[in-house]
């Protein structure tokens, strides 16, 4: 099926995408609707025939079934030998979810419980600091137990009626110094984020939080929550058990706010408001394991992403949020779908003959139109381009600007697919007055290529169940993509070697050994830091 689509991929070359809405049901026919959200991929060059290849390709990796085993409870990262079961953590309404003949759900339901009961007790003043009712909610974590919840806050922000929440990542002492600085110990409650309550990154960090509140709090454990499993860890910090929250190995990290990784959102929305989230995501899962492949968001989501990058060879793709609040979303993908499809060999071992996954990146509109929209636009490679965009704002007193925002939208991606020809800018300069070479010369500026594809997401009101149907279809479309190329999407061990090196390198760079056996790159770096170190001051 990849030999048909790649010939298909070369056919549709010169094709100008505009041509295909010459069928009055272009859009109608493709776009996808599901429980409020459209989908629209219109704005590719997918034709009938390239969406048949596409569906059969997925046919070919037998996508239902890994999907059937996944939402069962099978041990589908192989190289973990782990079940990958992060829908299980919002199987609210659901029947039992099996890990080796035992049902999970009972365990996620009393997890969840005891979550609410605290981020409850937070939020109302029953759990109180040395210095009273707690104001602020310091997260430290890394990777996928920082990017989801840091997202989720800012997206839901006007849904955050609790004590303020702060995220600390970056083991770069400014962080944590930065966010520290303008609060008080005694009414601040740290949680600290980390499986295996070993990331050093997390516990640097930790440590420096728990020094900082023992200036000023007499027992600052008592301040102190942990989202780990590693209880006899959490228990050498003096962490209560009741402010232990553990969860289980088939919960990947960067899928992971759907349980405890969460309760730093969810003491800022409430629980009222995680549910929700929860509930979209949960209705996003069972729209994904049920509905026919043409009609399945993130089955099709997946399968322009797969046309984009591995039969066009579009590299990387732009995640165009008009919507301030998903500031986070495109970091947040980021880690989600490269950490995930970034991999070179297939579940086989065996080299991939094809690209894995494109490098994601991405700003919110309309700031990307001032920055990088130029190259989008103009620039010598084509990035398919994925905007999001609700119908409505929070801020009914300035819906014009909401209009103004949506406009632009809905601008670029039209201006991506039709260009402006040679033709078109020749008549402009020489409405200007211009003529001859100059006028050649300016005109040749003012051309855009067009034909650039680009998707759209549409939705009433980022609310928290919207929040919850959107990252659940991503991470069902990394899922997809992942099964499609034939690669684990669940196992990173792309993060280890820079962990190990750099365990090697600190004392070197602390001065406590030699600096040697490294290359003279390092070496040489490593001198010079010496040097600028033992300078008093920075000319």
């Amino acid at each position: 099926m990849w030999d048909r689509l790649n010939r298909l991929g070369a056919q549709s070359g010169d094709r100008a995408i505009s041509t295909l809405f010459e069928a009055s049901d272009r859009f109608e026919s493709y776009s996808v609707r599901f429980d409020g959200l459209v989908f629209d991929y219109s704005k590719t060059n997918i034709d009938a025939d390239t969406r048949n290849a596409l569906i059969a390709l997925a046919s070919e990796a037998d996508l239902a079934g890994r999907r059937a085993a996944m939402f069962k409870g099978a041990a589908i990262n192989e190289t973990e030998g782990r079940a990958v079961l992060h829908t299980a953590l919002r199987n609210l309404d659901g029947g039992p979810v099996l890990v080796d003949g035992t049902d999970v759900m009972p365990q996620v339901h009393a997890t969840l419980d005891r979550m609410e009961t605290f981020a409850e007790d937070l939020r109302t003043g029953r759990i109180k600091g040395q210095g009273g009712r707690i104001t602020d909610v310091v997260n430290i974590g890394i990777g996928g137990s920082d990017l989801g919840p840091a997202m989720a806050c800012q997206a839901l922000r006007p849904y955050c009626d609790g004590p303020r929440v702060h995220f600390v990542s970056n083991v770069d002492g400014a962080h944590v110094h930065d966010v520290l600085a303008s609060l008080d110990p005694a009414t601040t409650l740290v949680i600290v984020a980390s499986k295996t309550f070993t990331t050093i990154e997390t516990m640097t960090n930790a440590q420096t939080a728990r020094d900082w509140m023992a200036r000023k709090v007499t027992d600052p454990a008592a301040q102190f929550a942990a989202l780990s499993t590693a209880s006899d860890k959490t228990a050498e910090w003096g962490i209560a058990p009741d402010r232990v929250f553990g969860f289980a190995d088939w919960v990947g990290g960067r899928y992971s706010m759907w349980g405890p990784i969460g309760l730093s959102l969810m003491i800022a929305i409430g629980a009222e408001g995680f549910g929700q989230m929860l509930r979209g995501a949960q209705s996003m899962d069972r729209h994904f394991r049920d509905a026919d492949p043409l009609h399945n968001m993130p089955l099709m989501l997946a399968l322009v992403g797969i046309w984009h990058n591995q039969v066009l060879g579009h590299a990387t793709r732009a995640v165009l949020p008009y919507e301030q609040r998903l500031l986070r979303l495109p970091a947040y993908l980021q880690q989600l779908e490269m950490e995930s499809n970034g991999k070179r060999v297939s579940m086989q071992g065996k080299e991939l003959g094809h690209h894995s996954g494109p490098v994601v990146w991405g700003e919110p509109g309309t700031n990307g139109q001032h920055a990088f929209y130029q190259l989008i636009h103009q620039g010598t490679r084509v990035i398919p381009c994925e905007f999001l965009v609700g119908a409505r704002g929070h801020e009914p007193d300035l819906a014009h600007q909401h209009d103004l925002l949506v406009a632009n939208c809905l601008a670029q991606s039209e201006a991506l697919m039709r260009g402006r020809p040679l033709t078109e800018t020749r008549r402009m300069m020489a409405e200007r007055g211009l003529q001859g070479a100059e006028l050649d010369r300016q005109a040749a500026h003012r051309v855009f290529p067009g034909n650039r594809p680009s998707t759209t997401l549409l939705y009433p009101l980022l609310t928290p169940y919207r929040l919850g149907q959107i990252v659940a279809l991503y991470e069902h479309r990394v899922f997809a993509e992942g099964v499609i190329l034939g690669i684990n999407s669940f196992d990173q061990w792309g993060v280890e070697l820079g962990k190990e090196l750099a365990l090697s390198l600190a004392p070197m760079v602390t001065g406590a050994a030699a600096a040697q056996g490294k290359d003279g790159s390092t070496l040489g770096l490593i001198s010079e830091l010496h040097d600028m170190q033992a300078e008093e001051t920075d000319a």
